[in-house]
């Protein structure tokens, strides 16, 4: 009896929130990450980044999953409107490296329009206060391959060129477009009062 009441607390335990996310005005951890963009495997450094600009970091669950193909879908399309406010966009899963060179080319999601960079030890996601879940056995993707990695959160931390998080768009209730809209939307906002 000890035993399974011990085993529920822990596992209550384990299933509440770990982290809290990074809010406005904090300090963004500068990372840097093996990322691909149209197939192609590059390094990626939000530091560097950061010098063109603001960067729109956003954490998504897994690469070909029905919400993560929306997301990407959504800023692929809108890639040239935030370039046009002053923002590049990253997009960080726990994916390797050799999915994320399939979905960053993949014409009906990134579409070669947006780097994703892959951080599978979730270490990136943490730091960030992203709550990372282990992968799920036996879980496959849309194209029916098997997911085995953990999954992050869909968060997306909008971090001005000081390297300040500006805001913090997701959580429960924001659908994965409106996360690419209400993003949008701060960035230009961002843009409109530097000026």
């Amino acid at each position: 009896m000890k035993t399974r009441v011990l085993g529920f607390l822990c596992s209550t335990v384990v299933a509440l929130p770990a982290l809290a996310a990074l809010e406005p005005g904090d300090t963004a951890p500068m990372f840097e990450a093996k990322a691909s963009l149209n197939g192609e495997a590059f390094d990626y450094s939000l530091a560097d980044a950061l010098e063109d600009g603001t960067v729109v970091v956003y954490f998504y669950p897994s690469a070909y999953t029905q919400g993560c193909n929306m997301q990407a879908r959504e800023f692929a399309e809108n890639m040239e409107a935030f370039n046009a406010a002053g923002a590049t966009v990253v997009g960080v899963s726990l994916d390797s490296i050799e999915r994320l060179n399939d979905f960053s080319a993949d014409p009906e999601y990134c579409a070669g329009k947006l780097p994703v960079a892959s951080d599978e030890s979730g270490e990136i996601a943490r730091s960030f206060g992203v709550n990372v879940m282990d992968a799920r056995e036996g879980a496959v993707d849309t194209r029916g391959v098997e997911i085995d990695h953990g999954f992050a959160e869909r968060l997306t931390f909008i971090v001005t060129p000081d390297g300040k998080v500006a805001e913090t768009i997701g959580g429960r209730g924001v659908s994965p477009i409106d996360n690419v809209q209400q993003s949008l939307e701060v960035v230009k906002r961002l843009q409109h009062s530097a000026h």
